[in-house]
C-alpha cells in the first residue's frame, strides 16, 4: 500500500491575501518583475485574426511575481511564514485522510510554512543516487502527493519548487533528457480543492481538467488511477505557468488602458510595438480563453505541445457613410514560446492568478507533459 502526503499551504480563508493570491506566501513573491531574459525554444506559429466591438475590451489587475534567475533554473523565491500556516487542517483534508485511511494508505498530513518545508516533502520523491550526480524523481516511487489547494497559485508553488528541485543546469543537461525538454517527468501529484464553490462559475484548473472535488473521489484517484501528463509553461522570470497568463488593466472606472508591446509566437509577430494593446492572453489551458464575452483563445489545450497565445488590438474603421468606429482585433497564434516586450511603463498582468507587473522582457516555453495530475 502507498505512503501519501497530503499537503496544505494555507488557505485564502486562513491567510488575507492568500498564499500564492499576491502575497509572499509559501511560493509566492512580492516585488516588480525584474527577471532576466533568454531565448526559449522555438518553432512555426500559425495566425488568426478576428474582430469584435471595442465595447468588449480586455480588463486585468495589478499585481506583482519576482524573479532572479537563469531561464533554465527555477525560482528562488522567499516566502513569509507569518501568513503562510494553518494550525489545523482543514474539513475536506481530514475527510480525504479518513477515506485513504479506510483503504489502508498510510497518510501523514504537512502544513508547509516556508519553501524549506515544502522542500522536505518533496526531497520523498527523489530517484536513487544517479553517476552524473543529478537529483531525479523515482519513477517508481510508493509515496504519493496530495497538494490541497484554495486557489491555482498554491498549486503552481508546488511545482514551481519540483522545477527547481529537478531541473538540470543547461551545462548539466543529462543525455536521457527529452530533446524537447529542460526537465524530467515530474512526480505526479493529486489536486484537492479546498472550496468546492470554485467549480461553478470559478473556472479553476481542476475544474478545467475535470478533477474531482469530493474529498473521498480525490482519495480514489490517488489510489486507483493514472497520471494524465499535462504541458507545463516555464519562464525566464525562474517561474513556471499551469494554466495561463492575461495581460492588461482597467483604471477605476472600469474602462480599459493601452498599453504597448511587441508579442511574438515563435516565429510570427502579433504585434511589434506600434499600435496600442488592450490584453494580451497567454493560453497553456483555459483559464483566460474569454474576458468580457470576448473570446481572446479558441482551443487551449494543456496537453498538445502548444501554448496559445492572443493579443486584443483596437483598430479604427470608417463606415459606409465615413463615420470613424472601433473595433476589438484579435490576434492569435499557436507555437512553443511565446515573448512579450513592453514598450513604455509597467504592464500588470495575471498569471495563474497571482497578481505581477512586467517591466521587462518575458519569455514561456512549453515542456510538454512535463507534469501530471492523479486521475481516473
Amino acid at each position: 500500500m502507498y505512503d501519501v502526503v497530503l499537503l496544505t499551504l494555507g488557505s485564502e480563508r486562513d491567510a488575507p491575501g492568500g498564499c500564492g493570491s499576491g502575497g509572499a506566501c509559501c511560493g509566492g513573491a512580492t516585488g516588480a518583475d525584474t527577471g532576466p531574459t533568454s531565448q526559449a525554444a522555438t518553432g512555426s506559429g500559425q495566425t488568426d485574426t478576428g474582430q469584435v466591438n471595442a465595447d468588449q475590451a480586455a480588463t486585468g489587475s495589478d499585481q506583482t511575481d519576482t524573479g532572479q534567475v537563469n531561464a533554465d533554473q527555477a525560482d528562488s523565491d522567499q516566502t513569509d511564514t507569518g501568513q503562510c500556516a494553518t494550525e489545523r487542517p482543514r474539513v475536506p483534508v481530514l475527510a480525504c485522510a479518513d477515506a485513504l485511511n479506510a483503504r489502508g494508505a498510510r497518510v501523514e498530513t504537512v502544513t508547509a510554512r516556508s519553501d524549506a518545508e515544502i522542500d522536505a516533502v518533496l526531497a520523498r520523491f527523489d530517484g536513487p543516487a544517479r553517476p552524473d550526480g543529478l537529483t531525479w524523481p523515482d519513477a517508481d516511487s510508493k509515496t504519493r502527493l496530495v497538494i490541497a489547494t484554495a486557489s491555482d497559485g498554491q498549486l503552481r508553488a508546488v511545482l514551481r519548487r519540483l522545477v527547481k528541485r529537478y531541473a538540470p543546469a543547461p551545462s548539466k543537461r543529462p543525455a536521457d533528457l527529452p530533446g524537447n525538454r529542460t526537465l524530467p517527468d515530474l512526480p505526479p501529484v493529486a489536486v484537492l480543492p479546498l472550496d468546492p464553490a470554485r467549480g461553478g462559475t470559478h473556472r479553476d484548473l481542476a475544474a478545467q481538467l475535470g478533477l474531482p472535488r469530493d474529498p473521498a473521489a480525490v482519495a480514489a484517484a490517488v489510489l486507483d488511477g493514472t497520471p494524465r501528463r499535462l504541458d507545463l509553461l516555464r519562464n525566464d522570470g525562474g517561474s513556471v505557468t499551469l494554466d495561463g497568463a492575461l495581460l492588461g488593466a482597467a483604471d477605476d472606472a472600469g474602462r480599459p488602458l493601452h498599453w504597448r508591446a511587441r508579442v511574438e509566437v515563435d516565429d510570427t509577430i502579433l504585434t511589434d510595438g506600434s499600435e496600442p494593446l488592450l490584453a494580451c492572453a497567454v493560453g497553456n489551458a483555459g483559464g483566460y480563453a474569454t474576458l468580457n464575452d470576448v473570446t481572446l483563445l479558441t482551443a487551449p489545450d494543456p496537453a498538445d505541445g502548444q501554448v496559445e497565445v492572443a493579443v486584443a488590438v483596437p483598430v479604427v474603421v470608417r463606415s459606409a457613410w465615413g463615420r470613424k468606429r472601433v473595433r476589438l482585433e484579435v490576434r492569435r497564434a499557436r507555437g512553443r514560446a511565446v515573448s512579450v516586450l513592453p514598450r513604455e511603463g509597467r504592464v500588470p498582468y495575471l498569471d495563474d492568478g497571482v497578481e505581477s507587473e512586467l517591466t521587462r522582457k518575458r519569455s514561456w516555453w512549453v515542456e510538454p507533459g512535463a507534469w501530471a495530475v492523479w486521475s481516473i
